[in-house]
């Protein structure tokens, strides 16, 4: 195994981290008020350090912004706050109606973004990004992010190891940014859980963040392979999309696709069984995919979105709420779960309480 980069961290990723894509207005374009108590409601809810997950593809640059102006409104120091910042993206002039990327998502946006990711593509998401969210404020996590996005852009085969040699040099930017002691940690946001592999047997990885790949409704054995090799290796794992982008939990948008059920009438009727379940046990549905998102040993973090300020504390605390394993049971009795998931526990309340 080949593995240029080496990496060895003791740094410990809190059980719960705050995303702040809304900040960024995704989906929709909330009022600085709102966005000032959600910060607010993740600094008080989220322990001696909260931790809070951003990228410069947030609403091209605007999480940051508004998250560095509130924490300084708020006078926090940026010894009681770990920040965490996703790099591929940079911040352009947007020279059209709407942004280019990720048409109908973001809203309401002043500027665009544009993919860049090579060595100097890192290190200049990494400078812009300290430029966003302002002093006195730094990144304690620093990540590529969707390099599998990246990948999937390519043509042909020839283009497609072209780009998997910019994503080796973007590694080697942030392993020369934690060398200088920029960031403690240094990992991967995906979607698509397939690239870890390929990028692990050249980096040594502090940490992996999947998104939209272990919920209820989503949980490949390979994957569950995989994060067993990772747990095996030491890399934290940090779990998002807990909810496949909203929908479990009511949403309109599957792993941030717009879907109907005239369209998707698969995942409409899961979904319909699967609250229907969560109502008769009395179990909230957001509750039970942070639950499942967190059975696997490895998987040592959620990372959790909402544009309702009134929902981070009981997402902060959502751990020490009881889920009867009678619940589960159902889940895998109507095959709803995989009847084959790895459950680490026997009863519920001896892990998560």
């Amino acid at each position: 195994m080949n593995q240029p980069f080496q990496n060895q961290s003791q740094f410990q990723i809190p059980p719960i981290i705050f995303g702040t894509s809304a900040l960024g207005n995704l989906y929709e374009d909330l009022n600085f008020e709102t966005k000032r108590n959600l910060v607010h409601q993740m600094l008080k809810h989220g322990g001696d350090k909260p931790t809070m997950d951003s990228a410069g593809k947030y609403g091209a640059g605007l999480a940051l912004e508004v998250l560095g102006e509130i924490l300084r409104e708020l006078k926090v120091s940026p010894q009681h706050v770990c920040l965490s910042n996703k790099l591929a993206w940079k911040r352009v002039p947007l020279q059209s109606a709407e942004p280019t990327f990720e048409p109908g998502v973001w809203k309401n946006l002043e500027h665009d973004a544009v993919c860049d990711i090579s060595y100097d593509g890192i290190m200049a998401a990494f400078e812009q990004g300290l430029e966003l969210i302002g002093e006195p404020y730094g990144f304690e996590l620093l990540s590529i992010h969707d390099p599998d996005e990246y990948l999937l852009g390519a043509k042909d085969e020839n283009e497609k190891s072209k780009r998997f040699s910019d994503i080796l040099e973007g590694y080697r930017a942030l392993y020369q940014l934690k060398k200088d002691g920029h960031t403690k940690a240094i990992g991967i946001g995906t979607k698509d859980w397939r690239v870890i592999p390929p990028i692990m047997d050249e980096v040594d990885l502090d940490w992996v963040m999947l998104a939209c790949s272990l919920t209820p409704h989503t949980h490949d054995d390979e994957l569950i392979a995989l994060v067993q090799k990772l747990h095996s290796k030491g890399i934290q794992v940090i779990n998002s999309a807990v909810f496949n982008g909203g929908f479990l939990v009511g949403g309109s948008h599957y792993d941030y696709r717009p879907v109907t059920p005239q369209q998707n009438p698969e995942l409409f009727s899961w979904r319909n069984a699967f609250l229907d379940i969560c109502q008769r046990h009395g179990v909230n549905p957001g509750i039970a995919c942070i639950h499942f998102g967190m059975e696997l040993p490895g998987v040592v973090s959620t990372a959790l979105n909402t544009t309702d300020p009134s929902k981070i504390e009981r997402n902060a605390h959502s751990l020490k709420i009881n889920v009867p394993m009678a619940f589960w049971d159902e889940l895998r009795s109507t095959q709803l779960v995989n009847s084959s998931f790895p459950f680490s526990h026997l009863n519920s309340s001896t892990k998560l309480t």
